[in-house]
């Protein structure tokens, strides 16, 4: 699969909320897209990637 353009080996099967554990990111603040869907976060403990997915997550920040 990619995450944010670049290639990541993972799982198949692995939901949203595990992959943003594994790589670190927050779980809150942040929009995550599956193949130019935007994933609910009500679904990442159930929504299921796969290996020839896209995946983009953004983390939103504050200031001015």
């Amino acid at each position: 699969m990619k995450v944010n353009g670049k290639p990541l080996q993972a799982e198949d099967g692995l939901t949203v909320r595990a992959l943003l554990e594994q790589q670190g990111y927050p779980l809150t603040r942040i929009a995550v897209e599956v193949n130019g869907e935007i994933v609910p976060r009500a679904q990442y403990d159930m929504f299921a990637l796969h290996e020839a997915d896209t995946v983009e997550i953004v983390c939103f920040v504050g200031g001015g």
